[in-house]
């Protein structure tokens, strides 16, 4: 028993270093003073961070713990490390925005930290009881965070939008897992999946499924339950933006893969219904409701709905491919949209930060650098070759195509090309319009987040291989046999 559990603590040791390390923050925080607290918190936060995923890496080791609740894997390991550099990048940017934006309090880190322990347990969760621990235990720090900056009328309605939907969403979660347990009689992944192969698929199973489907499409904001995403993406301060954008979407998707391709995998023809219309509806959104934006946050916000439709493309597949193009596919959205939103970050004035395309203006003559490296990530996010964005969405379209999923790969290839149209006119903005005034000249943090992710966009041709096989040894995770 004590070998059970010391083999148990050692699996989820990155958590318990998250766990732990939050505790010891606050009270540093609490002891420092508010001010002076705030950015030796902030620091402390990123190297505990950084810490967990060099366990993870470096000493960490695969199998089950907690009588099967929890798991670490390859596929696990891969997605954590995608969270925590999402986390890791995004404290960071906010270092120097921090007190323009409000968010110079130690609470703020903390939260983070708080929020990324949350989203490690939803990837490891083998079990609907942790799934949904995991899940409350991410929206409830995000929540507070969307609203952080409380002399924000628009933060404050942000985060309200956020906590009443997410907890309607969260209730349907839980009303499909109450369900599932009721048919099943079990609630570890496990077990469910022994039950649902070994017998006549029941009506109130498939209730279940498409309720925990739907809780778990809130939290990657597709199409019908994207609602929330552009108020709280414009109204939210921008590292906290950044933040939603990249760390909880790797998580949710990674749990969206887990719940399907684990327990639920004996019944594939009837999630894979669901997963393609709520596809086929994220990008036609995605790609159309963006063209009137003005705001550039909405306009990501818009964005990223398209883009995870694309993601769901490669998991309708219900094969290794599949899964493998959606684990590249996440890997590198994160690489584009941490750029993206560090350039957001840079966009200010000295009058304050702007965030109105029309402010992008003739950029190109007053910062050829800075123009250039967008440029490069628009035509990424577009899906332009030869820049990473292109073979992301070539993985997961190409696997829609071996598994008979025509119509839906023909709709993604046409979607791509509308979507194509909103981040063409950023660049012909930058590079073709008047002037309209330069930026002050961005911080050493987020000259470096642009400079990797722009390297990151134009080389990947180079240096895809390693990230594309930790993506198959993800993938096999659920394919033992491939």
């Amino acid at each position: 028993m004590p070998d059970m559990l010391f083999s148990s603590l050692s699996l989820a040791m990155p958590e318990l270093i998250l766990a732990g390390g939050a505790l010891v923050l606050l009270m540093i925080g609490v002891f420092s003073g508010e001010r002076g607290g705030a950015t030796l918190v902030n620091g402390l936060a990123i190297a505990l961070l950084v810490g967990a995923g060099g366990w993870m890496l470096l000493i960490g080791d695969n199998g089950e713990a907690f009588n099967g609740a929890f798991v670490q894997d390859p596929f696990a390991r891969f997605m954590k490390m995608l969270t925590l550099i999402g986390a890791v990048v995004t404290l960071a940017m906010s270092v120097s925005v921090a007190e323009r934006e409000k968010l110079d309090k130690f609470e703020f880190p903390i939260l983070i930290v708080l929020s990324t322990l949350g989203m490690l347990l939803m990837i490891s969760a083998d079990n609907m009881i942790t799934l949904y621990m995991g899940l409350e235990l991410q929206s409830l720090a995000l929540y507070v965070v969307a609203a952080f900056n409380r002399d924000s009328a628009r933060a404050t309605e942000a985060g309200l939008k956020y906590f009443v939907l997410g907890a309607l969403s969260s209730g349907m979660l839980l009303y499909g897992v109450s369900l599932i347990y009721g048919y099943t009689g079990n609630t570890g992944f496990s077990e469910i999946a022994a039950a649902l192969s070994g017998t006549e698929r029941q009506l109130g199973v498939v209730f279940g499924l498409v309720f925990i489907l739907a809780g778990l499409a809130f939290k990657i904001s597709a199409v019908p339950f994207h609602m929330w995403t552009p108020d709280v993406y414009e109204g939210a301060p921008t590292p906290v933006t950044a933040f939603f954008a990249a760390a909880p979407k790797m998580a949710a998707m990674a749990l969206l893969v887990r719940v399907v391709s684990d327990p639920f995998k004996p019944v594939l023809a009837d999630w894979q219904q669901i997963v393609v219309f709520i596809s086929i509806a994220s990008m036609a959104l995605g790609a159309f409701a963006a063209i009137g934006q003005k705001n550039i946050k909405r306009l990501m916000a818009y964005s990223s709905i398209g883009h995870m439709g694309f993601a769901l493309v490669g998991l309708a597949a219900g094969t290794e491919v599949g899964v493998r193009g959606v684990v590249l596919y996440m890997a590198i959205y994160l690489v584009m949209t941490l750029g993206t939103f560090a350039f957001i970050l840079a966009m200010r004035r000295k009058e304050g930060n702007v965030e109105q395309i029309e402010d992008l203006a003739g950029l190109s003559q007053t910062n050829p650098v800075m123009a250039t490296i967008m440029t490069i990530l628009m035509f990424s996010l577009a899906g332009i070759p030869p820049f990473a964005g292109f073979w992301a969405k070539w993985y997961v379209l190409m696997a829609a195509i071996e598994a008979n999923l025509l119509t839906l790969a023909v709709i993604g290839v046409i979607c791509s090309v509308i979507g194509a149209y909103y981040y063409l006119r950023i660049v012909k903005i930058m590079w073709f319009d008047e002037p309209v005034g330069a930026f002050v000249p961005a911080s050493t943090e987020l000259r470096i987040v642009l400079g990797l992710s722009a390297a990151f966009v134009v080389l990947y041709i180079v240096f895809g291989g390693p990230v594309e096989q930790a993506a198959l040894a993800a993938a096999r995770t659920f394919f033992p046999g491939g």
